[in-house]
């Protein structure tokens, strides 16, 4: 999924005619702390709820004020992962698009950004998930698909968590059975640890623990 797909048209850019007080109506109700400023589609960079109180005249077009806006974009071919580590390094709220000619084509959000990686990681497919810990030089995906398919399943998405200071991974395995006791049974055949199982009822708890690990690490 690419930057262009993720865009969200609704919410409005500023121009450097509008005051304080408008700018942070619009973030209050569209519940961001940025909004970018562009003129005649041409980004000139990004506000935050900090930035505006800082102005002593709210009521006063933005523009009057002397501002370091920090020009932050992606270009709309831009993947979603690349997305996800600019806005994580940034502490944004939400992310401009530009096109091939540097022209504003609107917003990612980090609410749309959350669903959609949520999307990614089958959430709502119906399955079982197994979390395999292994050492690094052990992970072999190949092997693991060819494990779980000899059981007539199928891995619906995967993804890997890592330790600092550690050579061992998790490994989260999203299974489009609700029953895993063949495959846990074939994983051990093959020596691997099976850390945990969850069943389709506390999968979502479980993986948002996990993303909000993940938006902590990258410093949401």
């Amino acid at each position: 999924m690419i930057a262009k797909e993720l865009i969200n048209v609704k919410i409005p850019a500023l121009k450097t005619s509008d005051s304080g007080l408008e700018a942070m109506s619009m973030m209050d109700e569209y519940r961001v702390s940025h909004l970018p400023i562009i003129n005649n589609e041409q980004l000139l960079g990004i506000i935050s709820d900090e930035d505006i109180i800082s102005l002593n005249h709210f009521e006063e077009p933005i523009g009057n004020h002397k501002l370091s806006l920090s020009r932050i974009f992606v270009s709309e071919d831009q993947h979603i992962l690349e997305v996800i580590r600019i806005i994580g390094e940034n502490n944004l709220t939400l992310l401009p698009v530009l096109d091939a000619k540097n022209n504003y084509l609107g917003v990612i959000t980090l609410r749309r950004l959350v669903a959609k990686f949520t999307d990614i990681l089958a959430v709502s497919n119906p399955g079982g998930v197994l979390i395999l810990e292994m050492n690094e030089r052990d992970y072999s995906l190949s092997e693991i698909a060819q494990i779980v398919e000899s059981n007539d399943a199928r891995i619906l998405s995967v993804f890997l968590q890592t330790y600092p200071d550690s050579t061992k991974l998790d490994i989260v395995l999203k299974i489009n059975k609700m029953d895993l006791s063949a495959i846990i049974s074939t994983f051990n055949r093959y020596d691997y640890i099976i850390k945990a199982t969850f069943s389709e009822g506390n999968y979502d708890d479980m993986l948002r623990d996990r993303f909000d690990s993940f938006m902590s690490y990258l410093n949401v």
